[in-house]
């Protein structure tokens, strides 16, 4: 039986030994600081334990993966009628595209893509003032990740405002449509801030366990979302959770996944495990290289791809 600690130690130093790591992200100031020769990873198994190597207690922003809370927070508030504002296809686009939105009249391909995200934050606020949406969304995260020291970074949430210009458009464009409700600097505001939000991969992978466990967080047996609903928000998650560059993900790693901009990515191999890895350099489409690759070669070693051995 292959040991799954032994897997993360070799993982990790394979990893340390690797020259071309990516380019950090540039167009958020504070992400363009952070170090490129950090990685960390992390899995989350039903029984409680949560297997680790390299920085995994390192905090990180994690940004886009973000989405995958807020989607589950949305759902569990509005139910179905979220995909009245939002569509469930790939987009085959940049993440912050505005070329589908004036063809398919507004409406986000996928809550994914930041267009999407967007709306599922205008969805969530309804009946909140923007700092109450934002406390709903951290106290969501770490209830899920049974952490109260989940913190949103300020001043990573202030850079992401003050170079926002491309998100600003993709709210403007979706409220002149009718599908975005709320004033569009308010749904800004929470979204920055969502994304802002700090986690280490102990944390993200934890939080990330109901999504393997048929919607059942295994460890303290509450139900998150329904069984239905985790095996969508998987489905969504391995068609979309990678931007442009999901197709290449499935074909590679063969697992539901999100990423982030700051080099974070959530995985889900349904019944066995939560995983999340760490390092900060992006491939061509914004996507963690060394990330993507460390997942590859777990999901071989412990034979976790969706589509078999």
């Amino acid at each position: 039986m292959t040991d799954l600690q032994e897997v993360l130690d070799s993982i990790a130093a394979e990893t340390a030994d690797e020259a071309e790591r990516g380019m950090v992200a540039q167009y958020i100031p504070e992400l363009a600081k952070v170090d490129a020769g950090q990685f960390g990873i992390a899995v989350a198994l039903p029984d409680g334990r949560v297997l680790t190597a390299g920085d995994a207690a390192t905090g990180f922003s994690i940004q886009s993966v973000s989405k995958v809370f807020t989607l589950a927070l949305a759902l569990g508030k509005l139910g179905d009628a979220v995909w009245s504002s939002v569509g469930r296809e790939p987009s085959g686009n940049a993440f912050n595209s505005i070329v589908q939105l004036e063809q398919e009249k507004g409406r986000p391909r996928n809550p994914f893509i930041n267009a999407g995200a967007i709306a599922v934050v205008d969805l969530i606020m309804a009946g909140h003032q923007p700092k109450e949406a934002i406390g709903e969304i951290i106290q969501f995260i770490r209830h899920l990740a049974d952490d109260d020291s989940i913190l949103i970074d300020e001043h990573v949430a202030r850079s992401e405002t003050a170079h926002g210009d491309r998100n600003a458009s993709l709210a403007h464009f979706m409220r002149s449509f009718g599908n975005i409700d709320h004033q569009v600097d308010h749904v800004l505001g929470v979204y920055f801030h969502q994304c802002a939000i700090v986690m280490n991969c102990q944390q993200l992978a934890r939080a990330g366990l109901f999504l393997a466990s048929q919607g059942r967080d295994p460890v303290t047996g509450a139900q998150v979302v329904s069984e239905q609903r985790a095996r969508r928000i998987n489905a969504i998650m391995l068609m979309c959770g990678h931007y442009d560059g999901s197709g290449e993900f499935a074909f590679r790693v063969g697992l539901p996944g999100k990423s982030g901009v700051g080099g974070g990515i959530l995985a889900i191999a349904p019944g066995k495990a939560s995983i999340s890895v760490w390092s900060p350099g992006l491939d061509r489409v914004g996507n963690s290289k060394l990330g993507t690759a460390a997942l590859e070669q777990l999901a071989r070693r412990m034979e976790w791809s969706v589509f078999g051995a």
